[in-house]
């Protein structure tokens, strides 16, 4: 005996059948499907002013001059976690032994405590190091801050390279009050002078154009009172009056 198939189209509508009177069954009852109104009319974005002239020279590209190479600095196994911070820091300023601002600015004090990690390792202005793969590439970079004076922190971030050598692909300073590691995002938060209860937070992501960590994201942030430059220390409880016994 031949077994004579239901057509797929024969079976597919039988199966909208079915969906269609669960759906009309359940819109009756108590916490079944309902409108969510009217849709707003989307609004694209407008160019102004499109008849601003066009630049006459070509912009530099941002973060052209935020990598460089550490001299002197060798990468063992092309892994990070094999350097000597303190090190790396101190081949940075052997190489601009007179820069104090830009990317490898650092103030003369902090120079001078650098000098002295090894004999005096709790002054050392290098914090610990953190190791994150930035670039997506499956490789670690390091992140080191650098603490400074009038509550500065530089912040660096350093990428090993195939020939063994160490390029920096960061380096920012402010006076942060956190640090923070989103995926391949370094956010740094820093305190708004100018706008009391708002904090500004930076994203620095990889950018393959440049080779470099840049800021890609910048905002201003409704923060609660909790991070204060100069805390005020809790005022001591004062002991609950007991009876005097006689």
């Amino acid at each position: 005996m031949t077994r004579h198939r239901r057509p797929a189209r024969a079976a597919a509508a039988l199966l909208a059948a079915g969906a269609a009177a669960v759906l009309v069954s359940g819109c009756g009852n108590a916490g079944g499907l309902e409108g969510a109104g009217p849709t707003p009319t989307a609004v694209g974005p407008v160019r102004l002013w499109p008849d601003l002239p066009k630049p006459t020279t070509t912009p530099q590209d941002y973060g052209e001059s935020q990598t460089e190479r550490v001299p002197g600095i060798k990468v063992p196994g092309g892994d990070v976690h094999n350097l000597d911070p303190v090190a790396v820091v101190q081949a940075e300023v052997r190489a601009h032994p007179d820069q104090y601002t830009g990317a490898d600015g650092l103030y003369e004090e902090t120079v001078r405590q650098l000098n002295q990690c090894r004999s005096k390792p709790k002054g050392c202005p290098v914090l610990k190091a953190y190791f994150r793969d930035l670039t997506g590439d499956g490789r670690d970079e390091m992140i080191l801050g650098i603490k400074m004076p009038e509550q500065q922190l530089a912040v660096r971030c350093y990428m090993p390279d195939k020939n063994g050598t160490l390029t920096r692909i960061m380096s920012t300073s402010d006076q942060l009050i956190e640090v923070e590691l989103a995926g391949r995002d370094v956010i740094l938060h820093s305190v708004s002078a100018g706008i009391p209860g708002y904090e500004y937070r930076t994203a620095w992501s990889w950018d393959n154009h440049q080779r470099a960590m840049l800021p890609t994201r910048d905002e201003i942030i409704r923060v609660e009172p909790q991070h204060s430059l100069n805390p005020v220390p809790p005022r001591p409880k004062t002991p609950n009056p007991t009876a005097s016994r006689r």
